[in-house]
């Protein structure tokens, strides 16, 4: 049996939706990699100038569900395009208030909220456009917007801020998401719904006897054991994002300049990974059975980091470094497309919310309470307790997938 190829148009709709991640992205994590420059040329403490760092990240998470919900409601199209223009929007309002840094941070605060649009509203239009048997490989590649949208913050945030200062940036950011704002309304269409087709009394795929509006978190279990198992996976990727540079040098005795390179190639090869293992999922039609085997893959190698931490080898922890950082970022892409067909055409929006949400909650509390393992135990022990949680994930992955939309 032949499947159905994607539409001209579900690659453009693709397109656009890693373009306008990126772009969101760059509002998100941009004034993290304002940090030195506040700190030493304008005198913040680091207390202050880290808050504006994560500012973005607090609006996000407080939005990210009303998002999904409004994208639910009223169409991707609209939810992305009202998020983007309201990034711009606030950005812009930022630059005669930056000079006050609690206004600084209330705006970039509201330009993360609206940016988390993006997150929810691109992913589902993406699987509403693509078949089955391609989401897998769509939402990986979806998935690399996120990677590279910090990337572009990282090169481009520094360069800028000492160039022309904090407004700088926010002109920049301003003018990226404006202009992805324009590419939204131009080029993005709200995918044809597949209950639009089925008469209100017949089952759906996956969920025999239940209809399409019914809460598909009261139908069974999937979803919220999918969230589960997401967050849990988060853990030992936030581990190797936020400390893999400093395991590098103080552990590992690598020179700084070779650790950041590592810590780089890293994310880009994480990048890649997230794509080949969504097409992986669509060549073998599971994509349940590949998130268990990324959840062993990834208690696996951070043992082995943990092992590797008793001694100083230095290219052997380069090369399991980067591959527990591949492993460990591989599920996202997978949980997404999961969660997006588990849900439903009218719940994905919300749904994808709620994942997100769960995700940069679990990831906000690795920071500190890996570093007092660290300090308390060491990094041997630190990350044998890090291996725990895919672990744990990987007994709570659900058998078989769940699909509310083909």
């Amino acid at each position: 049996m032949t499947m159905p190829a994607p539409s001209r148009q579900a690659w453009v709709i693709l397109v656009v939706g890693v373009l306008a991640q990126m772009a969101a992205t760059v509002a998100i994590t941009g004034p993290a990699f304002l940090i030195p420059y506040l700190h030493t040329e304008l005198g913040y403490s680091l207390t202050r100038a880290g808050t504006v760092g994560v500012a973005p990240s607090f609006g996000l998470i407080l939005t990210l569900i009303a998002w999904g919900a409004f994208a639910d409601r009223f169409g991707e199209r609209l939810a992305m395009t009202l998020g983007l223009g309201l990034t711009a929007l606030a950005s812009a309002a930022a630059v005669p208030l930056s000079a006050s840094p609690a206004w600084l941070i209330v705006t970039v605060a509201l330009a993360g909220a609206a940016a988390a649009s993006v997150n929810s509203a691109s992913g589902r239009v993406v699987i509403g456009w693509f078949p089955r048997h391609r989401r897998g490989l769509a939402m990986g590649i979806r998935q690399m917007s996120q990677p590279l949208g910090t990337s572009v913050a990282a090169l481009a945030v520094p360069p800028l801020a000492a160039a022309g200062g904090i407004t700088a940036y926010l002109w920049f950011t301003a003018a990226v998401t404006a202009v992805l704002t324009i590419v939204t309304v131009v080029l993005v269409r709200n995918p044809p719904r597949a209950e639009a087709a089925r008469p209100p009394s017949a089952p759906e795929h996956g969920d025999p006897g239940t209809a399409s509006a019914m809460n598909p978190y009261r139908s069974d279990g999937f979803l919220w054991r999918i969230h589960t198992v997401s967050a849990l996976l988060v853990v030992p990727q936030f581990a190797f994002s936020t400390y893999g540079l400093i395991w590098l040098i103080a552990n590992q005795g690598v020179p700084a300049a070779v650790a950041g390179g590592i810590v780089a190639a890293a994310q880009i090869i994480g990048a890649l990974g997230r794509l080949i293992i969504g097409a992986a999922s669509d060549a073998l039609g599971s994509r349940v059975a590949l998130i268990r085997l990324v959840a062993v893959a990834a208690c696996v190698l951070t043992l082995a980091v943990a092992l590797i931490s008793l001694t100083p080898l230095p290219l052997v922890a380069a090369l399991v470094f980067v591959l527990a950082s591949t492993v460990s970022v591989a599920d996202n892409g997978l949980a997404f497309a999961s969660v997006a067909e588990a849900a439903g055409p009218r719940w994905s929006g919300k749904a994808l919310g709620a994942q997100n949400t769960g995700q940069f909650a679990v990831s906000a509390l690795v920071g500190p309470g890996l570093g007092a393992l660290i300090t308390a135990f060491g990094y041997p022990w630190a990350f044998v307790i890090v291996a725990a949680a895919p672990l744990i994930g990987a007994a709570l992955v659900p058998k078989h997938d769940v699909d509310r939309i083909t």
